[in-house]
């Protein structure tokens, strides 16, 4: 499985579009062949500062997401609305509970 985490920095008023268009997309993400579940998270000192945690059976599921008309839809939308160049991750999912 991989875990990927992409940390995003908003300029500050974007905060609230960002968590719209999340919540008008989440489902969808969640729903793709291979998709785990999709996570936001914040930080407790700077709210500007967000991010997802997703999981995926494969990274050619994640890479199939990462190509689809989704994903063409949700990340231009997103890279809008940034303060700074996001930063991302996959990892190999060794143990979970």
């Amino acid at each position: 499985m991989i875990l990927r985490t992409v940390h995003m920095h908003f300029r500050p008023e974007a905060v609230p579009e960002f968590m719209a268009l999340f919540e008008t997309h989440r489902e969808a993400i969640a729903a793709q062949p291979g998709c785990r579940g999709v996570h936001l998270i914040q930080s407790p000192d700077s709210p500007e500062r967000l991010g997802t945690v997703s999981i995926w059976d494969s990274a050619s599921d994640l890479d199939a997401y990462r190509h689809s008309a989704l994903f063409g839809t949700v990340w231009p939308a997103t890279k809008a609305l940034f303060a700074s160049r996001p930063t991302a991750e996959s990892h190999q999912l060794l143990w979970s509970s």
